[in-house]
Parts: structure tokens; sequence; C-alpha cells
């Protein structure tokens, strides 16, 4: 059954962005509801067009073919960027296909952050997301490049309390990292860094050394926040030499 999300406010691009019936001011303390034209992209068949929302209650696609709803605590996990969601479901495969079902969607204009900050934070397990809010506070900010076979990319490695961005200028490649979306961090020497995400790994080249004293406050936020474990010197150093 679909909910009356209330006034729709249009902005430039054709995006959405969904007030609740009551007053607008109230708007600010709830989650961002945003929908957009999207497509659903199918492996060998054709694409399907209609209109992908976000609210507080999930994520759901509207099409005259295709109508599909995945309440948060039924999203496995999900890959996106500005212009592109795969969301991974708990779904079977049809045909008796191995592995679960994604859905692949995309639409022209860039999601906002607090949008993919919001989704990314009531899906609650570790995802991948690509949309960093690069006006939030950081703690350090560290110029990078972000090594891959193909050439990789250059931005800003941004070190913040509830986690660690990637900024780069065009916003591709960039990423947004939770604490809890990350397994382990290295630093072999001042100017590399390796996150190693649940979801990927991703090697950095720093063009500014990283101070001992940012990777301890890293390391003290990674893996000592609520657990009984040593935050000296002696067990930050073993723990990371463990895991490179």
């Amino acid at each position: 059954m679909i909910k009356d999300f209330g006034i729709a406010l249009t902005i430039g691009g054709g995006l959405v962005f969904m007030i609740s019936g009551g007053a607008a001011h109230a708007a600010a303390a709830e989650s961002p509801r945003w929908q957009a034209p999207a497509e659903w992209h199918r492996l060998l068949r054709k694409t399907v067009r209609g209109t992908l929302l976000v609210d507080d209650e999930g994520v759901e696609f509207r099409s005259a073919k295709f109508n599909e709803r995945w309440a948060y605590v039924e999203i496995h996990s999900f890959e996106l960027s500005a212009k592109e969601l795969t969301l991974n479901s708990y779904q079977n495969r049809p045909w008796h296909e191995p592995g679960e079902r994604n859905f692949r969607f995309s639409w022209t204009e860039p999601m906002p952050p607090d949008v993919a900050a919001q989704l990314t934070a009531r899906v609650g397990k570790p995802v991948r997301n690509g949309i960093p809010t690069a006006t939030a506070a950081a703690l350090t900010q560290i110029p990078a490049h972000h090594r891959m076979w193909s050439g990789g990319s250059n931005g800003t490695l941004r070190v913040k309390a509830d986690g660690i961005d990637y900024v780069t200028e065009n916003g591709h490649d960039s990423r947004a990292w939770r604490w809890v979306d990350i397994q382990t961090i290295a630093n072999p020497d001042p100017y590399e860094l390796r996150v190693t995400g649940y979801r990927e790994i991703v090697d950095f080249d720093l063009k500014q050394p990283l101070p001992r004293a940012v990777f301890e406050q890293i390391w003290d936020r990674l893996y000592a926040a609520g657990l009984n474990v040593s935050t000296t010197s002696a067990g930050r150093q073993a723990h990371e030499e463990a895991h490179r």
C-alpha cells in the first residue's frame, strides 16, 4: 500500500524532496525523503523506467511493470554513487540461480549527501557509500591518491569523528566509510594508508605524511571504542603489524 507522503517540493533536474503532511518546519527533524525518475537495469533484458524513492521506512521503485519496496531491515547491503544504486537484497535469485538478488538503478541528478547518509544509517550494516558530505567537520585532512591498476584518482582523505571520507573534486571514486564499514587499517609508512572495508580494500598514497598521533586516533576510534582492548602505543603497534 502506497503512503501519502504529503507536499512535494520540486527542485532543479526533476528531483523531489518530500515533506510530510505536518508543518514544513518539522521536516528538518526528520530523515530526508527523496525521489527521482530512475531506471532499473536488468541483465540481458530491457531497462525499466520508473521512480525511485527513499523515505523513513525503506527504498521503493515504482513503475508500470514493476513495483517493489524494501524495508531497511530487508536490505543486505548496497553500493551507492551519486547517480547509481546497486541494492543487495535477501531475496533468492530466480530459477534456482545461486546467490541473492541484486537490483541496479540509475538516475540523472546527484543524490544529496544527507540522503545518502540517512540511507546508510538506516540500513546499518556495512555498505559502500560513494557520496561523502564534503562540508562535514574533519579532525584532519590529507591530500591523497587512490592507487588502482587503471590509474586511480586524486582527492582528500578526511578523518572525522564518525569515520573516514575520501573526497574527489568531481565526486567520482569518492567514499564515505563509517567505522562500522571498516574492518582494519594499516599504515606501513607515513605516506601509505590501507583501508580494508567489509565491502572493499582501498590503498592510498598520501601526498603528506600521516602524523602518528592521527593514526593512533583513528586506531582508537576503530578498535578501542567500547572494547576491552589496549589503547597503548604497544597495543596499537601489535594490532597493526598483525593486519599488515
